[in-house]
């Protein structure tokens, strides 16, 4: 998704910011200590953050001063600063009044302005944060040690299990983090926002904010402590506590769904539509034949431990052609792939790899336009695709006349097995097997 980046101007600096998502209401997120507007759209769960906010909010975004696209080099800002940035940027976006979703540092920032422009908050959602930061945040603690960890790893993504322990064992996710790091700030700037983040605290005007407030946090967060949040829930005049599973430090990894979900009822707004991406994709499905036979004649141990290693040896499958598993369909599987000829390929060796376990497998191929809806998949390529692999052998490969075409020079071999009238297609369609 492309967001346009656009410049307002606080004071003598330049503040980037981005709006996204609906029209209404506005959701105004203050980063962490760095953030980089246009490389987060780079990570992909990031990007399903934002739009999922987005579904439901005008979703305004910035880089705080010194950090990100706003102006570098400003010294160390202030929260007097910072505040006079958010109303700068809600300014800019023409937003009266916005509800503010301050994240890890964001939430100081955003409670300072929440108790003193009441006028121009809706409400406030506080996520992984504190008041104060000398004995909530957890590496922090010994400045010393975090001092020398940035001079020597900044930049690295060697920092990712201190924000995304979930992640540390993702080669590419470690690579992600690292442009990150390099792309919002220098080592020297993220020492200094250390050294200034040291300073805050905000604990003596928390029971003066009045406007209505949801505090949510992961119960064993890498960075702050789970009890800076009960202090925020417990001095926030009204203020709701949700606590949720996990370690992460930012919000946006794979639990996310529950933390959107709780910022949609807490701002009124209405469930978003269920929406379908359409791509084009090509669909396999595969199946044991006789299955049932097999099982009987098994037993239910045996017949258990030989699903078992079917259903390691297939996904070992979908993983060398790059085939995205969606789900399983009684003893088989549905999957998509991003390439015809991988999707064959695949599907031929899961037949081959799974004679010495006595299975006879069969599939289906078609290439066509596919419905994304959430963890699933429909429309009418899913559809054929089921219809194809019913019609399909024991052994069998089965495509349709669309995949044939679409692998022509990739050195697969078919052979024709005429019309065929799928169930529920309005015209016959051309068969072909794929040969060994």
């Amino acid at each position: 998704m492309v967001v346009e980046t656009r410049y307002v101007t606080s004071g003598e600096v330049f503040v980037a910011y981005q709006i996204s998502g609906q029209s209404a209401p506005d959701l105004l997120m203050a980063p962490g200590f760095v953030s980089h507007l246009e490389q987060q759209w780079e990570n992909p769960n990031g990007a399903r953050f934002f739009n999922g906010l987005g579904a439901f909010s005008r979703l305004i975004r910035f880089d705080k001063r010194g950090t990100g696209l706003s102006d570098r080099g400003v010294g160390i800002p202030h929260l007097d600063e910072r505040i006079d940035d958010i109303r700068a940027v809600l300014d800019a976006a023409g937003s009266g009044k916005a509800f503010l979703f301050g994240v890890s540092e964001g939430g100081p920032m955003s409670i300072l302005f929440a108790a003193t422009y009441p006028e121009r908050v809706a409400g406030l959602v506080l996520f992984g944060t504190y008041a104060r930061t000398v004995g909530a945040s957890v590496p922090q603690d010994d400045l010393a040690a975090a001092e020398r960890d940035i001079r020597e790893n900044w930049g690295t993504g060697k920092g990712l299990p201190n924000f995304v322990p979930s992640a540390a064992g993702n080669p590419a996710a470690v690579q992600l983090f690292a442009k990150f790091e390099r792309l919002s700030a220098s080592p020297s700037d993220v020492i200094n926002l250390l050294r200034m983040n040291r300073e805050i605290d905000v604990r003596a005007i928390l029971p003066t904010i009045r406007v209505p407030t949801l505090v949510i946090h992961r119960r064993d967060d890498v960075r702050v402590r789970v009890l800076a949040a009960h202090e925020l829930a417990e001095n926030i005049p009204g203020a709701r506590y949700v606590e949720l599973p996990g370690s992460d430090h930012v919000p946006w990894t794979d639990d996310q769904a529950r933390i959107v979900e709780e910022i949609r009822k807490f701002i009124g707004a209405a469930p978003p539509p269920i929406e379908t991406d359409r791509v084009l994709s090509t669909v396999l499905f595969t199946d044991i034949v006789d299955s049932t036979k097999q099982a009987v004649a098994a037993g239910d141990r045996q017949w258990r431990a030989t699903l078992e290693a079917h259903h390691v040896a297939v996904r070992s499958q979908f993983e060398r052609y790059r085939g995205r598993e969606v789900k399983m369909t009684g003893d088989g599987f549905l999957a998509l792939f991003d390439g015809p000829a991988r999707a064959v390929r695949c599907a031929q060796e899961i037949i081959r790899v799974m004679r010495p376990l006595d299975l006879e497998i069969r599939a289906g191929v078609h290439t066509g336009e596919v419905e994304m809806m959430g963890d699933d998949v429909g429309g009418i390529a899913v559809h054929i695709a089921a219809r194809v692999a019913q019609r399909a052998h024991a052994g069998e490969v089965l495509a349709s006349s669309t995949v044939k075409d679409l692998v022509a020079g990739a050195g697969l071999t078919f052979v024709a097995q005429g019309l065929a009238d799928l169930k529920g297609i309005a015209e016959p369609m051309s068969l072909f097997s794929a040969v060994a």
